[in-house]
């Protein structure tokens, strides 16, 4: 295969074939699409569901039909870019330092300043509104937010309201509830909502949480309850990423809300109806076969379609591919210790690293079953950031892991790197999510 080197925006991305810097850089200051629709960002990460809203980025071909009308143009026969949609961030928000670094790094080709993105907890944000401080943008249109997750999921303790850490993930110094917990940080979102009145919103969080006691109807009820009970929030689905074009097992519970005095009287009476019309459901169907099967579903994605390209670490001049935890194997059966198919859906990309980190590939004396790659002399190796990357969908030309002369003298480790792209929604499933939402915009709002 013939690599050539890329550049994008001062860095060096990934080796891929026929990829020019055209195809990576996409300057949009001036570009914006006609009828933009503001968007406000909360717990934003390092950005997987605002660029999924956001759209124009890089994405596996086998994520959508050749005749799909969202590809702006094809790239080569293996990657295409997704045209821009008609939302447009103004305003994004993370306590993590590596969220802040890596969102705004990437996010300035829209032509975003790093202004617009908040490091404080949105706690603190909403306490400083309420002082009289002018924190939020106005003519918020929509508000995302992917509110922590730790305390509902089954890799946790399931603490759930009752965590003991507060807003900015610390250890509470004493047991008793609080509203600033971090089980209860989706209150806050509320609160923002309250504040901002947008016109739909969405929110994101791991399945485990309708498993959890009543904690699912706990906050759609809060979520219904903004503004004055001004907002019909739809039954919440869990949707599978693998239905979507992601090559990950990874399923995540969505919460999405519509503002009652923004809907015209025919979608307001199809949304406060028991069973929602289809051509009114803001959920999207799924577009690949992965837990359910049909004629026009598309094969699922494979780790192998996303990783194929990737040269090995000590081969690579892409910061994010050339390195990776060096935890050793345990023969104990504990989590991360088996390697990735190459033929099916990746495993869920979790916020952790070292051990934890499953292994791209294992030796033959560990069990190793990617024959052709031991032949070749490749070693045993966990995961890379790159590579977890690409299985949750980011664009190769997402730098996750970079030396400080391209980040203005800042650093993102690689345990940082893992940390934020474990944390966030796929862009190619939020992106499916968007798209539904923008095709359905002219019809709920006149």
């Amino acid at each position: 295969m013939v690599h050539s080197d890329c550049v994008s925006d001062g860095f060096i991305s990934l080796e891929f074939p026929l990829m020019s810097e055209e195809a990576y850089v996409s300057p949009l200051i001036n570009a914006q699409p006609e009828g933009e629709h503001r968007l406000l960002s909360l717990f934003s990460g390092c950005g997987g569901m605002d660029l999924g809203f956001e759209g124009k980025f890089i994405a596996n071909s086998k994520s959508f039909k050749e005749t799909d009308n969202r590809i702006e143009k094809v790239i080569d026969k293996d990657w295409v870019m997704l045209k821009k949609n008609h939302f447009r961030t103004v305003f994004a928000n993370d306590i993590l330092p590596e969220a802040g670094i890596a969102w705004t790094t990437y996010m300035k080709r829209f032509g975003y300043d790093p202004d617009i993105f908040h490091s404080e907890s949105i706690v603190d944000l909403v306490k400083l509104h309420k002082e009289g401080v002018k924190v939020f943008p106005n003519n918020i249109e929509i508000v995302l937010g992917g509110f922590p997750c730790q305390d509902f999921s089954v890799a946790g303790k399931r603490l759930g309201f009752d965590s003991k850490k507060d807003d900015k993930g610390q250890v509470r110094k004493d047991d008793v509830p609080s509203e600033e917990s971090r089980g209860k940080l989706y209150f806050w979102m509320k609160e923002v909502i309250d504040i901002v009145k947008p016109k739909i919103f969405v929110a994101e969080n791991v399945k485990g949480l309708v498993n959890l006691g009543n904690v699912k109807d706990v906050i759609q009820r809060d979520f219904a309850s903004a503004d004055g009970n001004g907002y019909i929030v739809l039954p919440p689905q869990v949707l599978h990423a693998g239905n979507y074009g992601v090559p990950e097992s990874r399923e995540r519970v969505i919460f999405i809300g519509v503002r009652r005095d923004a809907l015209n009287a025919k979608a307001l009476k199809a949304l406060d109806s028991d069973v929602i019309p289809e051509e009114y459901n803001p959920y999207p169907k799924p577009t690949h076969s992965v837990s359910m099967h049909a004629e026009s579903l598309l094969p699922l994605v494979t780790t192998y379609d996303v990783l194929k390209d990737l040269r090995e670490p000590e081969f690579t001049q892409d910061e994010s591919q050339k390195v990776y935890s060096k935890a050793k194997y345990l023969d104990n059966g504990s989590q991360g210790q088996i390697e990735i198919k190459l033929n099916g859906l990746g495993p869920t990309i979790r916020s952790e690293h070292h051990g934890n980190i499953e292994f791209r590939r294992l030796s033959s004396n560990h069990g190793g079953k990617h024959f052709n790659e031991l032949k070749q002399g490749m070693k045993e190796r966990r995961l890379t950031p790159r590579e977890c990357a690409m299985i949750q969908t980011f664009p190769p030309d997402y730098q996750f892991v970079a030396n400080g002369e391209y980040w203005g003298g800042k650093h993102i480790s690689s345990s940082g790197a893992y940390k934020i792209i474990g944390n966030a929604v796929p862009p190619v499933l939020a992106f499916q999510i968007a798209t539904r939402i923008q095709d359905l915009w002219s019809k709920y709002f006149d």
